[in-house]
């Protein structure tokens, strides 16, 4: 269905009969340029310029073998060549030009889709995205005052709408077909110009992989191509994983729970390492074992955790501080990353403390990472899981093992990704053990069981609230990824932004539909409410946590069924309703599987609100809550608290367990 090939002066690229590429001497499709780029940094926050040059146009095409075109510019100083192999279009600059951009043809309605883990937008037309891993920001919102406070300090902390952990060169067509780079070069996607997507490469060479078919079809040929995904854990799937960071203390209040009702799987304890307090907030301390002093006799408490079927979980990411005890035994044997001047590691300001780049392109620091801290200290020790946090944090500025910073920035959290799962794979135990990461690229897919939404403000803000999590499951989902869960209560809590009850009892209702159930503290657990700070949040927590528990049988087919169908288990109303042009757009409800309907409430003071309930009109929609029928349409629906718009479908193998989610009370 995929088909390159010569026009009178120029070529066609088709898929599935629909031009998508056309090059013509008046309207070139592929340019070059010369490109001088301005990296900066500041704290995983960065901004990307270019100063480029570009080349005079490509207005001359020839045929040079079956399938393939060279381009050049009418004086011969700029040429390229464009080349189908299979389902594979390449494109590579003949001169020294390291700037590619392909001008890809949009029909008048279609909608684009994907962009890796995006918070604002489902639907990417009329802006441009960065593909850039980074720290998303505080606030994602310039002119806004948390967003502009963030920034105050010139480090551009507050983020924007395509801000994010997580990009990926990937998008779906509306028409019937995919496009998803190979390249982890910097690029953006723009989609600003009505009837034209730009896709924009830093780099003299392209690799795009191309996909024909209506878009379910389209998310599991995206999910073949990035390999079978991991199957989440069966312990993790029904009872909540409670987060709590406050030592010792964490094991007590963790019985006030369990004895209150609440169905326990896991519990959470980040600072199972040591704390670090700086400004920002209640840091760790980033050396990678266990802290005797904050958590004494952890292992015999870890052990009688799980003698009750409760895993202990932790947390870890890939870089080591200069003042703990594994940072000169990594720095003795060369496994950080370098600085340009000097062969002395390279270190990243953190914010009041500095830490040195664990060097993963380098074999044997790989190695050494995943068998002597993950493996011995982490896996042997007993943990049962953990947060694999940061890998968007890789600087330019510094020299690696093998390769170009620039190259590997994006790769970075792929390999992050691989160093857990072989660590996890090395004691056999994969599909057993819960970790999950917030930063990803293109290949993240393949290792990484389950995404995080990142650190969302506490609050119900547009671009970096609560409603934030769902956008984000739905546009990782399109993109290959089958589970997706966030920070129940959200992280930053700055510049006297805090909890409000109301965000904990709706960030509960939402959570409870989701692979897994995870709470947290935030970065200030004083200055915030915490799921045990009052009798109303135990038993909000209470009940929501034995809904989940509930669910753990549908779940468990979710899982299944990503396994085999490549189908995520939140999805966008679109993957089963390509045809309703309605589901294009929508972003604050899911499909939870494909029987169930979810609309959380994601806008403070609300007690009601519209949802949108696809499908045949000859079929209804159950209300959970009060067992009333809703027909296909537009529904304006009651949502006290305790009660957020969930449907289902009659016909549901799973229906009678839906129905009992009613009669679940703390």
């Amino acid at each position: 269905m995929l088909q390159l090939a010569a026009t009178k002066d120029g070529f066609d690229l088709t898929v599935g009969g629909r031009c998508i590429l056309s090059q013509r001497p008046d309207c070139p499709a592929v340019s070059v340029a010369c490109g001088d780029p301005q990296v900066t940094m500041v704290r995983g926050n960065f901004r990307m310029s270019d100063n480029a040059r570009p080349a005079p146009p490509l207005r001359q095409c020839n045929m040079a073998a079956d399938a393939e075109f060279l381009l050049s510019s009418s004086d011969g100083a700029a040429q390229a060549a464009v080349r189908l192999d299979g389902a594979r279009l390449t494109v590579a600059a003949l001169t020294q030009h390291d700037r590619i951009t392909l001008d890809f043809v949009l029909g008048a309605d279609d909608v684009l889709w994907g962009g890796g883990e995006q918070m604002s937008y489902l639907a990417l037309n009329g802006r441009r995205f960065p593909i850039w891993t980074s720290e998303p920001g505080v606030g994602r919102e310039p002119s806004t005052p948390l967003t502009d406070m963030a920034s105050a300090d010139g480090s551009f902390a507050g983020g924007d709408y395509w801000t994010t952990n997580y990009p990926e060169p990937t998008l779906l067509c509306s028409a019937g077909w995919a496009l998803s780079l190979a390249n982890a070069d910097y690029c953006e996607l723009d989609a600003t110009q009505a009837g034209r997507l730009r896709v924009h490469v830093w780099s003299g060479a392209v690799a795009i992989d191309l996909f024909e078919g209506a878009p379910a079809e389209l998310t599991r040929q995206l999910g073949a191509r990035f390999g079978e995904r991991q199957k989440l854990p069966e312990w993790a799937l029904g009872c909540a994983v409670v987060g709590l960071k406050d030592g010792i203390r964490s094991f007590d209040r963790l019985e006030a729970l369990i004895d209150a009702g609440a169905a326990v799987s896991g519990l959470w304890c980040e600072d199972w390492v040591g704390i670090r307090q700086t400004s920002f907030g209640r840091r760790l301390f980033w050396d990678w074992q266990w802290n005797a002093d904050r958590y004494p006799e952890l292992p015999a408490r870890i052990a009688a955790l799980k003698a009750r079927g409760i895993r202990f979980l932790g947390y870890v990411n890939p870089y080591l501080a200069v003042d703990g005890p594994l940072y000169p035994e990594a720095a003795a044997q060369g496994f950080f990353a370098r600085r340009l001047d000097s062969d002395t590691p390279y270190l990243v300001d953190f914010g009041e403390f500095e830490a040195g780049v664990v060097d993963f392109t380098n074999p044997a620091a790989a190695a050494w990472f995943a068998e002597e801290v993950i493996g011995k200290r982490m896996l042997d020790f007993g943990l049962d899981g953990w947060m694999a946090d940061f890998g968007e944090y890789l600087p330019v500025d510094l020299r690696l093992h093998d390769g170009d910073p620039m190259q590997e920035h994006n790769r970075w959290p792929v390999r992050w990704a691989e160093v857990n799962a072989r660590a996890v794979a090395s004691r056999g135990r994969t599909g057993d053990v819960l970790w999950f990461m917030r930063a990803g690229h293109t290949g993240v897919q393949a290792h990484c069981p389950l995404l995080w939404a990142g650190d969302q403000s506490v609050d119900f803000s547009r671009h970096d609230g609560i409603g934030t999590v769902i956008t984000a499951a739905l546009s990782s989902g399109l993109v290959g990824n089958a589970f997706s869960h966030s920070d129940v209560g959200g992280y930053t809590s700055l510049f006297d932004n805090v909890r409000s009850a109301e965000l904990l009892l709706r960030w509960y209702e939402l959570a409870a539909f989701s692979p897994v159930m995870r709470t947290h503290e935030g970065n200030r657990p004083d200055d915030n409410l915490q799921i045990d700070s009052s009798a109303e949040l135990i038993a909000g927590f209470v009940r929501w946590s034995r809904i989940h528990a509930l669910l753990a049988p549908y779940v468990q087919h979710l899982v299944d069924e990503a396994h085999w169908a490549g189908l995520p288990a939140q999805r966008a109303l679109l993957l089963h309703y390509p045809d309703d042009r309605e589901t294009f757009t929508i972003q604050d409800q899911f499909l939870y599987g494909a029987d169930m309907m979810v609309a959380p409430i994601v806008a403070a003071g609300a007690t009601g609100r519209r949802v949108y309930l696809p499908g045949d009109p000859a079929k209804v929609w159950r209300h959970v809550w009060s067992g009333a029928d809703f027909s296909p349409g537009w529904h304006d629906v009651p949502a006290p608290i305790g009660e957020p718009p969930v449907f289902y479908s009659p016909q549901s193998q799973f229906a009678g367990q839906f129905a009992s989610l009613a009669e679940v009370t703390a």
